[in-house]
């Protein structure tokens, strides 16, 4: 792995999981410090950065971890519902005694999550969560293009995590779609997930009320450095 794809997916990791907060500064000279590499990875890979809208670059002023943009949560969980319902109704025809093993499986980890209020833990078993369904269903590339659709959103659900209850809500609405799923009954399936999905935009306004300096309502548009 070169050292411009090692920096741009640590970076990407931690700025996806809200390690990195919105606005956050970002310095190449320490981070190309920390890898022990020179600037010009790190640069490489700021811009690729940049150019997913995960970072702002102002001239003059400085590097930034981007503002989460309010105008493109409605877009990105469009795109998403239409990959997830078609995988969740595939899934319900190809389930197999492994996939029902590895989804119950997967639900007790998340209640486990729940129990220890363990927020990390749990988004990363939600994302499992979909990416099995996906890997069941015979489409894993679909798992791809979800995760490039909901780049934004991943960063604000990480916010609403913290959300009373919400975790309790989410691991609830996976234990129900897996069971429909397992019963191999696809309506209940395809819907128990589109309701899943539109559960996660409504409280982007209360969000941004709350935490105003995380977003943005336009990112601007990335036009090079």
């Amino acid at each position: 792995m070169s050292a411009s794809r090692r920096v741009y997916l640590d970076l990407r990791q931690r700025i996806v999981s809200m390690q990195m907060r919105p606005g956050e500064r970002i310095i190449e000279r320490d981070i190309a410090e920390v890898h022990g590499t020179s600037r010009t990875p790190v640069h490489e890979a700021v811009q690729r950065l940049a150019e997913e809208g995960l970072i702002e670059i102002f001239r003059r002023v400085g590097t930034f971890v981007a503002r989460i943009p309010l105008d493109q949560l409605n877009e990105a969980m469009l795109a998403r519902a239409v990959l997830e319902l078609a995988v969740v109704e595939r899934a319900c025809r190809l389930i197999t005694d492994d996939g029902v093993a590895e989804l119950r499986a997967l639900i007790a980890e998340q209640e486990a999550s729940v129990a220890s209020q363990d927020d990390s833990a749990f988004h990363a078993q939600d994302e499992r969560f979909h990416e099995t369904l996906a890997n069941i269903s015979g489409v894993p590339i679909f798992w791809r293009l979800i995760q490039q659709a909901k780049t934004q959103i991943d960063r604000y659900r990480r916010l609403t995590l913290a959300v009373p209850g919400r975790m309790e809500n989410v691991v609830a609405e996976h234990r129900r779609i897996s069971e429909a799923v397992i019963a191999k009954d696809a309506e209940a399936a395809t819907r128990l997930m589109r309701e899943h999905l539109e559960g996660v935009l409504p409280m982007a306004e209360v969000m941004s009320l709350k935490l105003p300096a995380y977003f943005i309502n336009h990112l601007p548009e990335f036009n090079g450095r």
